[in-house]
């Protein structure tokens, strides 16, 4: 890790972050329709969704623990094999059994997969150049990740229109070109990613094991003592819950109100593409707009305008306007991610970072879980756009939930109490040293984009199963 130089470092993390997202770019547009073809009912694709998110609750403190314990590299590994696993599985799956067994397999990717690449980076920025601005390596992270789910939608699109290839219907090739991208990105993996880490062997394999339980302790300790941690970790969960309007609902309602599912997925692609620039276009201009507000408020900020947004894809008539809601969705979701990612990674120093970052997703997992039941079952019972404004209005009363960063700012430096901006140590008992205020500007960034919570995978949030997302 030290030998590389921070542009090396922030080259290689650019690179990898987006070979992760692009598969899940061709999965994004016919996700929840493929699951719909192959013969799941609404409420069935929801239940099938929860399977990731309860194993996600499950596993993602411990798997964050190795992380931090064993290395970031082979828990990497692991994580895109499980993942290539379950792409292809989703080729052929046919049957309920099969696909809660795709989404538990999903589960298990997106609880090792969550934080470890972008701890890597942190660190392996700092121990480059101290004084690194990794928060702007973070940010050009949001937007590589925008461009690529952009371009994988858009040729999905592509894909769907071209028809069937094959024994395999025209949604299922956007799915095989996922698995194929998926072997790239695991090459990449092994080529790209030093880590500086003990010699392996069963000793230090038992070793990083014991020490799983200390990194949890850490997480859990700076969530009790620190006020802003335990509010920024309990935005996922409105977070969590209300992206399932977008990820999972926002097809079927453009396929209701267009009439064919075909042309829907077909639509879905240069849509989707958009939209993802249009979040690549929110994280590179958030900083700016920071500037402003200060980055808590503008991050509460952005929870209503993204419930409003959502409340437009419910309830606007006509694909143009559905899609001109979305698009505004997706901006506003490129930007609230690095804002959110930015004020977290603010309140943690030391080993534990990638557990406090796995329990910041972990949060999003139960609530994605029971959005994508609870909100599927509403659509089938009432109407997809009323589930869509229920969805709305969970999201937008995480708004308060930044306030505790907003004061620790205004209160300002000097104080060493818990609950201070300054990052918590190494044990998550206190502050590591003097608290600086949370910045006004454009520094507070990071970036762990949500995925759809119907797999297909993405902060992330609920992320498009058999990709991966938010995490």
């Amino acid at each position: 890790m030290s030998s590389l130089t921070a542009a090396q470092v922030r080259h290689r993390y650019l690179i990898l972050h987006g070979l992760r997202w692009l598969p899940i770019g061709f999965l994004i547009p016919v996700i929840t329709l493929l699951l719909l073809e192959r013969g799941l009912t609404l409420p069935q694709v929801g239940l099938v969704a929860a399977a990731q998110g309860l194993v996600v609750l499950a596993l993602e403190l411990p798997t964050g623990g190795l992380a931090d314990a064993l290395g970031r590299k082979p828990v990497l590994i692991a994580a895109t094999l499980i993942n290539l696993g379950s792409l292809v599985l989703f080729v052929f799956a046919d049957s309920f059994v099969l696909f809660f067994l795709l989404f538990v397999l999903q589960g298990i990717f997106r609880a090792l997969d969550s934080g470890p690449l972008e701890s890597w980076y942190v660190d392996a920025a700092l121990a480059a150049d101290p004084e690194s601005e990794y928060e702007r390596g973070l940010s050009a992270g949001g937007v590589v990740v925008g461009v690529c789910i952009a371009a994988g939608a858009l040729l999905a699109g592509g894909l769907v229109a071209l028809g069937p290839v094959g024994p395999f219907s025209a949604l299922t090739v956007p799915v095989l070109a996922a698995v194929a991208l998926e072997v790239v990105a695991l090459a990449a993996l092994l080529l790209l990613l030093v880590e500086v880490r003990p010699a392996a062997g069963v000793a230090t394999l038992r070793s990083s094991v014991r020490a799983v339980p200390r990194a949890i302790g850490g997480a859990f300790g700076l969530l009790r003592r620190s006020r802003i941690v335990l509010a920024l970790v309990a935005v996922e969960l409105f977070w969590g819950f209300g992206m399932v309007t977008f990820e999972t609902l926002l097809p079927v309602r453009l396929s209701e109100v267009i009439g064919d599912a075909d042309k829907a997925a077909a639509l879905l692609g240069p849509t989707g593409s958009a939209a993802w620039l249009a979040s690549a276009g929110g994280a590179a201009l958030i900083a700016y707009v920071a500037r402003w507000l200060g980055a808590p408020l503008t991050a509460g900020l952005l929870r209503v305008l993204q419930g409003a947004t959502v409340v437009g894809m419910a309830l606007l008539a006509g694909p143009a306007g559905i899609i001109a809601a979305y698009l505004f969705c997706y901006a506003i979701h490129g930007a609230s991610n690095p804002l959110h990612m930015g004020l977290l990674h603010r309140q943690v120093d030391g080993p534990y970072r990638n557990s406090v970052v796995s329990l910041n997703s972990m949060m999003a997992q139960p609530a994605a879980a029971l959005g994508g039941v609870l909100l599927t079952a509403l659509a089938a019972a009432t109407s997809v756009g009323t589930a869509m404004v229920v969805g709305a209005v969970v999201l937008a009363v995480a708004a308060p939930l930044y306030l505790p960063a907003w004061l620790a700012g205004r209160g300002r430096a000097g104080s060493a109490g818990p609950d201070a901006p300054g990052p918590v140590g190494p044990d998550g008992s206190g502050p590591a040293g003097p608290g600086a205020t949370v910045p006004a500007g454009p520094e507070p960034f990071g970036t762990e984009p949500a995925e759809p919570a119907v797999a297909p995978g993405q902060r992330q949030p609920a992320e498009p199963a058999p990709a991966g997302g938010r995490g």
